[in-house]
């Protein structure tokens, strides 16, 4: 097979993480160092950045401060949530996205996000093609939600459930300060799948986790929850519970909605969930009488870099790398993924694998079902032994006066 040489552009999209810039890294540092890719540009704001002629040169940026995106949180080329439509229904997108790849020569797309993403990058991979433009594309994966179909986990999984178990064991020893009672309500992210939310459960293997556990894989009755808590806080005068943002009752309804029946909706057509904790908490406290707090970890879990997995930062790395290498390689319209294996000694072990974008784009992976208890209340052993090696190794991010050092970048827009 002959080098295809020509431009790289890589670009960031949806919600983003403590480890998404390590994965932009991995795929920026390889595309600069490799002889076939001629140039490498950044999309500021994702795909919309490709579409306005936003573009930034990153040979421009300095080595040294460049390397520092590995332990920057957030999406320091900037995201969107921007959706291509079907361009069996209209092609407007696709034919300026074709415009921008011969303006620049770009032979190499890269794309890094969620589900959502990697339908974007499936779509202009198949579009390209049809119309005979020869260009490499790869999804590279990100998401705390960890629901991409076919990888093992996704890059921001790890470093959000140790920041969750983390807060949960803290808040456990915080919650118990005083002689009174307390019933403590905790939140995090998850709309249809509870991977984060089982997080929680880490906490336990210190003996300092939640008492109740709920995702949205099982239906939630209130009623049932709610003489749970009345029997713990009975027992125990404390009460700590753990749930989704994404619970609902057996009609689909998000117990969000409870309280908040106008729910505003994301570009995709996604309810923007929260308040599902203050909910709660308000309800347990009029049944009760007791102390209630209810607590939402929100933009936290997916930007405490300083709380991130160093698995995770070089797991995330690596799916860059992987990426770049496999595009060159004459590799396309696949997504890199993680495949797990155990070495003789039973350690973890990360193999890289490459998935098709058509078997991941919108489709969500779910919390097994066998690693949630009978009574739909809590999570077990299966994904303690799961998630637990995911989470080792802590950041090696530079601090400064006491305080994180992360990346600036001058963002030198590129020129044709």
């Amino acid at each position: 097979m002959s080098v295809l040489k020509g431009a790289a552009v890589i670009g960031q999209s949806g919600g983003p993480s403590s480890v998404i810039n390590a994965s932009a890294y991995g795929a920026i540092k390889t595309a600069l160092d490799c002889d076939a890719i001629t140039r490498v540009f950044g999309m500021c704001n994702g795909i919309r950045g490709l579409l306005d002629d936003n573009l930034i040169d990153m040979a421009k940026e300095d080595p040294d401060e460049l390397a520092l995106m590995k332990y920057t949180p957030s999406s320091a080329l900037g995201s969107c949530r921007y959706k291509l439509k079907d361009p069996d229904e209209d092609e407007t997108d696709y034919i300026r996205i074709l415009e921008m790849f011969k303006k620049y020569d770009i032979r190499y797309f890269f794309y890094n996000g969620g589900n959502d993403s990697m339908d974007t990058c499936n779509k202009i991979s198949k579009f390209m093609l049809k119309n005979g433009y020869e260009v490499r594309c790869m999804g590279i994966p990100k998401t705390i939600d960890n629901d991409l179909a076919g990888t093992d986990h996704c890059p921001g999984f790890a470093s959000a459930a140790k920041y969750i178990a983390t807060s949960v064991m803290e808040v456990y020893h915080d919650s118990r300060v005083y002689d009174t009672g307390m019933i403590t309500v905790l939140e995090c992210m998850g709309r249809h799948a509870g991977w984060l939310t089982a997080a929680a459960a880490l906490a336990n293997v210190a003996g300092n986790g939640p008492d109740l556990i709920y995702v949205p894989e099982i239906d939630f009755d209130l009623d049932a929850f709610t003489a749970k808590v009345k029997d713990i806080y009975a027992k125990q005068k404390k009460c700590f519970v753990v749930v989704s943002e994404g619970i609902h009752d057996k009609e689909g309804t998000f117990i969000a909605e409870y309280a908040n029946k106008n729910m505003a909706k994301d570009s995709f057509g996604h309810a923007q969930l929260g308040g599902t904790a203050a909910f709660l908490a308000n309800y347990i406290k009029e049944q009760t009488g007791a102390n209630v707090r209810g607590i939402e970890l929100s933009l936290l879990q997916r930007c405490a870099a300083h709380c991130a997995s160093q698995t995770d930062i070089d797991e995330s790395f690596a799916s860059g790398k992987a990426a770049v290498e496999n595009a060159v390689a004459g590799i396309t319209d696949k997504m890199v993924g993680f495949e797990r294996s155990y070495d003789e000694n039973g350690n973890y072990v990360c193999n890289l694998k490459l998935f098709p974008l058509t078997i991941v784009a919108n489709t969500e992976k779910k919390l097994p079902l066998e690693w949630i208890n009978e009574t739909g209340d809590g999570i077990n052993q299966g994904f303690i032994d799961y998630a637990l090696p995911l989470i080792q190794g802590e950041t090696k991010l530079t601090k400064e006066n006491g305080l994180p050092r992360f990346v600036h970048l001058k963002k030198v827009k590129a020129e044709a």
